[in-house]
């Protein structure tokens, strides 16, 4: 049987760490950022882990093949 290929989508969007955590960079970074607000430029910034246990194990699933 053929090895399952990873999606390329989740590769570029995700990544798992050691302990099994899903780690994603938060949205509203990239462009027309003259209109944000500096609070919401800072926070964008920090990267954020996916709350919900059943996410994470189907975003693992993605990443891992």
């Amino acid at each position: 049987m053929p090895k399952m290929k990873t999606k390329s989508g989740a590769k570029k969007r995700f990544r798992v760490k050691k302990n099994g955590d899903v780690k994603y960079t938060r949205m509203n970074k990239r462009h027309i950022l003259t209109k944000k607000s500096q609070k919401v430029k800072r926070n964008a910034r920090k990267g954020q882990y996916l709350s919900s246990d059943k996410q994470a194990k189907t975003v693992r699933t993605l990443v891992q093949g």
